[in-house]
């Protein structure tokens, strides 16, 4: 019995650490005015032309928003615990599309081996849904 409240104390410490780290990642886009997802997609490496094809200026506006807005109620709703599934399968789908543009298999970025923290986060994001 013991044991199953410090797991759950362990849990709701993880989903609130993770909540401020999205929390932090939206706000901190949306109180920069010149913030643009169009850097990081421009330097895709796979999938390049699915993420070159979300910065046309008919699409790059909306991508920005929900960067900006899903990272910040995503950080919101782990923070308080609402909604949490919900969020969990949408912000793993987020982290997912955030995987790719640094994908060269096997290398992800500089220092990755095939799992970075995008892959983390995404894991942890679906262990909430269950």
């Amino acid at each position: 019995m013991i044991e199953s409240s410090y797991a759950r104390i362990a849990l709701v410490a993880v989903r609130i650490a993770l909540g401020w780290v999205m929390l932090y990642a939206g706000v901190t886009k949306i109180i920069n005015p010149v913030w643009s997802a169009a850097g990081y997609l421009n330097t895709a490496k796979t999938f390049s032309g699915f993420y070159a094809w979300l910065t046309q200026p008919g699409i790059l506006p909306v991508v920005n928003f929900v960067n900006e807005w899903g990272l910040t109620l995503l950080g919101v709703s782990l923070i308080l615990g609402v909604f949490v599934r919900l969020s969990g399968i949408l912000g793993a789908i987020l982290m997912i599309l955030y995987y790719f543009p640094g994908l060269t298999f096997p290398m992800v970025g500089k220092t990755a081996f095939i799992v970075d923290e995008h892959i983390i986060y995404a894991l942890t994001l679906l262990f909430f849904c269950i």
